[in-house]
């Protein structure tokens, strides 16, 4: 461990309690989270587990001296398919497009990149090789060009989300059909007809099914057991339950992930999001009048575990407290930061399972501490604290002037610096009109002065 004093608990979705987390090796903690389907923009129902799960590897990093990250990426579904015939579009254009756009915003919500990220298409032998293992070993079979998995032939199936097999049944939305020799078995390959992609196989021509991607690059990547698979909640049934069962029956004694991490619902002005209801909100839409660090802050304002209520006033609030955060980095601008431990306020609550809103709590007060701190020395050991907790946090990682400034080009911002000179001129002629009439036009174009000793800044609101 990099910080020995850090007792990390977090809450599995398996024994559905909170438990102290022991890796399988404190040299190397490995973690899997199911990653984006990439045929449209992420909503941000879709960017809450990525914000989680980054601040959980920020974590783990702190704490331990290896962490890999997994995060995967689906490139052959359905849905991409049915996007490909609507659009014209080659399959591969379309998912090279939205992937490309799914890292740019979900890194402009400081969203680090994964250690690996594993594109399905690319594993196609992995999970043939898998399903080939199930066969072999007795749990699945082949039929009319399907691979199935006999979920009879699993007796922990249905573990993780604890239903029974009624409930299994009809949440899963199974398919009735004729292939099955019962309607619980699910698709580990399917066949595909002359337009769908499809790839050569003991079956014929197919492709994977969903479930089947997940188990194949987790294992080949992090082996048959590793210590953290996480994603939403809506993933626990079927397809969390279906990867254990694959995952366990294909490698023989094996635990597949020892503990499960889910994020709970996302709703929008309390209601469920949707296209119909009007309310369907792209990251994308997003970014284009907030600052990601605001939709990233407006997340961890709750809990990972519990549901969220995405509304714009707690996105304002977000905004209004990183506008806080970066005047008090401002105004010690010239105070260079001391080499500090990591507080310990924000530290603890993030051990304790995630504790966001907890953590956010206490960053403020380390940034009230850095306003009240007097002496150089003071200032630049609480402006250390600020910014070893904000590390963590996933937060501040913007130049200071850039974030009160940004959004304009270069030639107006040198366009309000010689209004703010300009208006210093004014005041010192004494032609206090002039000088007031430069401020008040300057604020209805939403750029706000602020005067000090220092000189004038300025700002958006």
């Amino acid at each position: 461990m990099t910080d020995s004093s850090a007792a990390l608990r977090i809450y599995d979705s398996m024994s559905r309690q909170k438990q102290h987390f022991e890796p399988i090796d404190p040299a190397h903690v490995r973690l899997y989270v199911c990653g984006p389907t990439v045929y449209d923009y992420a909503h941000v129902g879709n960017a809450r587990p990525v914000v989680v799960f980054d601040t959980l590897v920020r974590l783990l990093r702190h704490v331990y001296p290896k962490v890999t990250y997994v995060r995967n990426v689906t490139d052959v579904d359905d849905k991409i398919n049915q996007r490909a015939r609507e659009s014209g579009e080659p399959i591969s254009v379309i998912t090279a497009r939205t992937h490309q756009a799914y890292l740019d915003d979900m890194g402009a919500l400081n969203a680090h990149k994964p250690d690996i990220e594993p594109r399905a298409t690319e594993h196609i032998g992995d999970m043939i090789a898998m399903c080939e293992k199930l066969i072999a070993q007795g749990f699945a079979y082949a039929a009319e060009g399907h691979v199935l998995f006999s979920v009879s032939k699993y007796d922990d199936y249905g573990k993780l989300s604890r239903r029974n097999r009624d409930e299994m049944i009809a949440g899963a939305r199974v398919e009735v059909a004729p292939y099955k020799q019962d309607p619980a078995d699910f698709v580990l390959w399917k066949p595909s007809d002359d337009d769908t992609p499809g790839w050569d196989s003991p079956w014929g021509r197919g492709r994977p099914g969903w479930h089947i991607e997940c188990s194949a690059m987790s294992t080949r990547y992090l082996g048959q057991e590793f210590d953290i698979h996480g994603g939403g909640i809506d993933l626990v049934f079927p397809h969390h339950e279906n990867e254990i069962a694959q995952s366990c029956c294909a490698n023989h004694g094996s635990s597949y992930a020892k503990y499960w991490m889910h994020n709970g619902h996302l709703m929008v002005e309390g209601e469920k999001m949707s296209k119909s209801l009007g309310n369907f909100v792209t990251v994308h839409e997003l970014l284009e009048s907030w600052p990601g660090e605001a939709i990233r802050l407006a997340m961890m304002g709750t809990h990972y575990h519990q549901p969220i209520n995405w509304t714009l006033e707690n996105l304002r609030q977000a905004k209004e407290a990183l506008d806080r955060f970066y005047t008090a980095l401002r105004q010690t601008a010239a105070i260079a930061p001391a080499a500090v431990d990591m507080p310990a306020g924000v530290l603890n609550a993030l051990c304790d399972d995630l504790n966001t809103p907890l953590a956010i709590a206490e960053f403020h007060e380390l940034v009230t501490q850095l306003n009240k701190a007097g002496s150089d020395t003071e200032k630049a050991e609480a402006k250390g604290r600020v910014l070893a907790a904000a590390s963590l946090l996933g937060i501040l990682e913007q130049d200071v002037d850039g974030w009160f400034t940004g959004g304009g080009d270069d030639g107006e911002a040198a366009e309000i610096e010689a209004l703010i000179v300009k208006r210093a001129d004014a005041k010192k002629n004494r032609d206090f009109a002039l000088a007031d009439q430069i401020r008040d036009d300057l604020k209805a174009r939403g750029i706000v002065l602020e005067d000090s000793k220092d000189g004038t800044t300025w700002k958006r609101v």
